[in-house]
C-alpha cells in the first residue's frame, strides 16, 4: 500500500486481483514449461501488473464510482462464450511470445490447429485477386505506363470497371446494401450455382458471414422467450450471438455415428422440449458443410429439413461459407436450391464468405446475405439496420465480386488462376485424407469422414482417471486433454466442449490448414502425446 490509498481501497484492490496472481504463480510452478527463471518471470510480469492497478486506483480514487465492473456491464455479454479464441489460445500465445523471446520449451513453435485462418497457415493468396484489389486501393496505377509491365491485362480491365462504378474507390462509402455491380454479379453466380433466378436487390453485402448472421438473428430474438436452434456440436458464433440478443439457444443433435447427418426425428424431438419449457422457436440454424464436423448434407436430407421448417413454420438460416471446400462424394447443395425446386414459401437467409474456400482472405471480413421469401418490409428494416452502419468494408466487397466472378478461360489470367485455385483445393482434399486416417489409426480416437470445410471433429475416449484430474483442476475433461497436448507438444485444439456434444463424449476440433510436413509433423506429437497421456492416466 501507498500513502495515498486507503485502506480500504487496498483490500480491494488486494482482493481483486488475489485469486488472478494465485491462478499465474500456480499454472507458473505447475507447468513442465517454467522452470525458475520462467517462474521468476511471471512473478515480475505479475507484480508489474500490481503496480499498474495501484497507479490506475491512484488516478481514480477521487470517483465516487466505477461505472463499468463485471458485475455492471450488460450481462448478455458475460454469457456470450467464444471457445475458439477462449484462454486455451490465449495460453498458446503467451508460448509463442515465449519462444520469440529464447525460452526453451519442450517445442519450437506453435501449431495453431485452433482456427480456419488459411493466410496465418501459409495458404498462398490467389494472385489475379491481390492484383486487381492491389490496383483499387491505387487507381492511378492502373493508367500508369508501368502498369502493362506488371499486370495482366485482364486484371487492369477488371479494375478500371470497379474504379467507374466506385469513383470514390475503397476508402469511400459504397451504397448501403453494398456495391450495386457486385450484388449482382453475386445474382449471377447463385443464378449460375443453383439454376434459379436470382436478384441483387435480395442480397446485402456483409462484413464477413458473422455480420449477417448477427442480423438475421436479432430479428428474430424479440425477448428471452424466442429461441432459435442451432446444431450441436456448433460454431460458438450462433450461441454467442443468440446470448447477445438475448435469446435461447436450442440445440439439436447431429448423428454422429452416421456421419454427422441431420436427424428429423431429432430436430422434432429439440422442438418439442423447448416448447415444452416455454421457448418460442423461430428459426433454425444449419452449418452446410458442417463446422467442425465437416459433414456435407445430401439433397435429400436437405428436403427432409425444409419440409420440417415448412411444418413448423420455421426461418431458415443456412450457413454455407464452406460450399467450396468439398472433398467427398457428397456434393454440395444450396438450401436456395432447394427451397426453390420444392416451391417452399419457408422464410431463408443464406450466407457466404470469402475467408474459406480457396479464397482464404479472412482478413477482408467480405461476404454476402441472401434473402429468399423475406418480407418486403422486413427487408426495410435490413437495409435501415445496414444504413445505420454506412456499409460494409470495400475490400471485402471487392473480394466478394472477385470470389464469384473470376477471370475465364481465354483471358490472360485464368491459367495461373485455374492452376493456383486447383492446387490449393487438392492439397487441402489431400490433407484432409491423411489427417482423416492418421486419428482413426490411433487406438481410443474415432473421427467420422471428413467430407468438407476445413476441420476434424474426433472423438476421444478418456481414462477414468483422466476425468477424476480434470474435476480436480475444475477442467472439463477435453480441455484437461488439449491443455496437456499444447503445454507437451504446441499444439492449440479446441475441446470438445466449447462447440457441444453429448454428454459422457470428448472430442477436439483440429484444422487440417497448416503444410502438409507441419501437419505431419504435429500429428507425429499428438500421438506420442495421446500415448503418454493414455498411459499416464490408465
Amino acid at each position: 500500500p501507498t500513502p495515498t490509498l486507503s485502506f480500504c481501497s487496498t483490500i480491494l484492490l488486494a482482493r481483486t486481483f488475489a485469486s488472478d496472481l494465485l491462478l499465474v504463480h500456480t499454472l507458473a510452478a505447475k507447468s513442465p514449461l517454467f522452470g525458475r527463471s520462467g517462474f521468476v518471470a511471471t512473478r515480475e510480469a505479475s507484480h508489474s501488473c500490481l503496480r499498474g492497478a495501484f497507479r490506475r486506483s491512484r488516478e481514480t480514487q477521487h470517483r465516487t464510482m466505477v461505472q463499468l465492473t463485471a458485475g455492471t456491464i450488460n450481462p448478455k455479454v458475460l454469457d456470450a462464450q467464444y471457445a475458439v479464441r477462449g484462454a486455451l489460445v490465449l495460453r498458446a500465445m503467451q508460448h509463442q511470445r515465449a519462444l520469440e523471446q529464447g525460452s526453451k520449451l519442450p517445442f519450437d513453435e506453435i501449431f495453431f490447429c485452433n482456427i480456419g485462418n488459411p493466410h496465418q497457415l501459409h495458404q498462398k493468396p490467389i494472385t489475379y485477386f491481390r492484383q486487381v484489389l492491389s490496383l483499387m486501393d491505387y487507381p492511378e496505377m492502373a493508367d500508369h505506363p508501368a502498369a502493362k509491365e506488371i499486370y495482366p491485362a485482364d486484371a487492369i480491365k477488371r479494375a478500371k470497371s470497379f474504379i467507374e462504378k466506385v469513383p470514390g474507390g475503397t476508402g469511400a462509402y459504397s451504397e448501403s446494401q453494398g456495391i450495386e455491380l457486385v450484388r449482382a454479379h453475386v445474382a449471377e453466380f447463385i443464378s449460375k450455382r443453383d439454376g434459379v433466378k436470382a436478384s441483387p436487390d435480395d442480397i446485402f453485402l456483409t462484413d464477413g458471414a458473422s455480420q449477417g448472421v448477427a442480423v438475421s438473428t436479432n430479428l428474430l430474438i424479440r425477448n428471452e422467450l424466442d429461441g432459435v436452434m442451432i446444431p450441436i456440436p456448433q460454431y460458438p458464433l450462433y450461441s454467442a450471438t443468440i446470448s447477445l440478443c438475448g435469446g435461447r439457444a436450442v440445440g439439436y443433435y447431429l448423428n454422429e455415428e452416421k456421419g454427422w447427418s441431420m436427424d428429423v426425428s431429432e430436430l422434432k424431438s429439440a422442438l418439442q422440449n423447448a416448447r415444452a419449457e416455454g421457448t418460442n422457436v423461430r428459426g433454425l440454424a444449419i452449418i452446410n458443410p458442417g463446422n467442425p464436423t465437416g459433414q456435407c448434407l445430401t439433397a435429400e436430407n436437405i428436403r427432409d429439413v425444409v419440409k420440417f421448417c415448412e411444418e413448423e413454420n420455421l426461418v431458415i438460416l443456412a450457413d454455407e461459407v464452406y460450399q467450396a471446400n468439398v472433398y467427398g462424394e457428397i456434393p454440395f447443395t444450396s438450401f436456395r436450391k432447394v427451397v426453390t425446386e420444392m416451391r417452399s414459401n419457408v422464410e431463408l437467409f443464406s450466407f457466404h464468405s470469402v475467408s474459406k474456400g480457396m479464397v482464404g482472405e479472412c482478413g477482408r471480413r467480405g461476404g454476402y446475405m441472401e434473402l429468399c421469401g423475406i418480407d418486403v418490409q422486413v427487408q426495410q428494416q435490413i437495409y435501415k439496420l445496414a444504413s445505420s452502419g454506412l456499409c460494409s468494408n470495400l475490400d471485402g466487397q471487392v473480394m466478394v465480386d472477385l470470389m464469384v466472378k473470376g477471370p475465364v478461360e481465354g483471358e490472360e489470367s485464368y491459367q495461373q488462376f485455374k492452376q493456383e485455385r486447383d492446387s490449393i483445393f487438392e492439397g487441402l482434399k489431400k490433407k484432409s485424407q491423411m489427417l482423416h486416417k492418421f486419428l482413426n489409426s490411433i487406438d481410443g480416437i474415432s473421427c467420422q469422414p471428413l467430407q468438407g470445410a476445413m476441420y476434424a471433429f474426433p472423438k476421444i475416449s478418456l481414462p477414468a482417471k483422466a476425468i477424476a484430474a480434470a474435476a480436480a483442476e475444475k477442467h472439463s475433461p477435453d480441455t484437461f486433454y488439449a491443455l496437456s497436448l499444447l503445454e507437451h507438444t504446441g499444439i492449440c485444439a479446441i475441446p470438445g466442449s466449447g462447440f457441444g456434444q453429448k454428454e459422457g463424449t470428448f472430442h477436439l476440433r483440429m484444422t487440417f490448414l497448416p503444410q502438409s510436413d507441419k501437419l505431419e509433423a504435429a500429428l507425429e506429437r499428438f500421438r506420442t502425446h495421446h500415448l503418454m497421456f493414455i498411459k499416464k492416466y490408465t
